[in-house]
This record gives C-alpha cells, structure tokens and sequence, in this order.
C-alpha cells in the first residue's frame, strides 16, 4: 500500500507551526537546524543539551543532509533557551503528530514479556534477581519500554492486539 501523503511528510513539516520568539537580527542557527539537531539526537538517547551538541558535532555530515548548517551548531544553552522558549502544548502537538504519521492503519501487536536476569541476586546480602517487564510493538520492531518489578511481571505477559 502507498504512503500516505501525511505519513510522507518530512519530520519537520511537522513542527512548521512552532514559532521563533527569538530576535530575528540576532538568530544565529534557524529553528529548524535547531529542532532537527535535538530531535534527532534525543531520538539517538541523548538526554541533555551539552549531548545533544556533542552529539551534532560528531554527525554533522548527516544533519547537513537535511539542512545547511551555515553557522554551524548553536552552543547548549542556545539549544536550552530555544526549547524552553517554545511552547510545550503545541511541541507536544507536533510531536504527536508526527508519531501518529509513522503508523499505518493496520493493527499493531504489541507482546507483553517478563524476564528475570541471570545472576543478578545476592541471597546472602537479601537482594532479590532483577526481573524486567518489556513491551515490544512487533511490527515496528521496536522496544516500546522497559520496567524493573518485584516480582519478575510473571502477571503481565501476553499479546494484545492495538486498534
């Protein structure tokens, strides 16, 4: 089956609708560098803006494949005040929206599965194995989330099926 139109558009169209509250003479890197360069790097597990720049400096040639990057990257806490700048209802939106764009109207399965780790107890000092929940979208093949339990989620396996 074809894309979409929606599910064809690029991330960024997606964000089109944030604004830049910032003085237009003193923007160095454009919004869109911006939220390219924090998306991708939060989507690669980057968890703060001093990564995030990090990150950017290593993939550059990547990000430039997208946008030109002229000025090169902005500092992290260029990065820190942009983001906070923006308006988090509507960052949510786009957000949404875009995740909404990369499924396709089948079904998904999601399975539902408790593990308990190996050698990960220490009877003699009382600590417990580690037991993890994981939910896995198996279509996508990607790991939806990941919970340590007390009691190794042997209560929560199984396969649902997402409308």
């Amino acid at each position: 089956m074809p894309a979409s139109p929606a599910s064809s558009r690029a991330i960024l169209d997606h964000f089109s609708v944030l604004s830049d509250t910032r003085e237009y003479w003193r923007v160095v890197c454009p919004l869109p560098e911006v939220l390219l360069l924090v998306l991708c790097a939060t989507l690669s597990g980057m968890e703060d803006f001093v990564e995030i720049r990090l990150w950017g400096e290593e993939r550059m040639d990547f990000l430039r494949r997208f946008l030109p990057f002229e000025r090169g990257l902005p500092s992290h806490d260029t990065l820190n005040d942009v983001i906070n700048a923006l308006d988090p209802d509507l960052f949510k939106s786009c957000f949404t929206s875009w995740v909404e764009a990369l499924r396709d109207g089948d079904p998904d399965v999601i399975a539902i599965d408790g593990k308990t780790s190996r050698r990960t107890h220490a009877r003699g000092r009382g600590r417990e194995p580690l037991h993890m929940v994981s939910a896995w979208a198996t279509r996508q093949r990607l790991v939806l989330g990941q919970e340590a339990t007390d009691d190794g989620g042997h209560r929560c396996r199984g396969v649902w099926r997402l409308p």
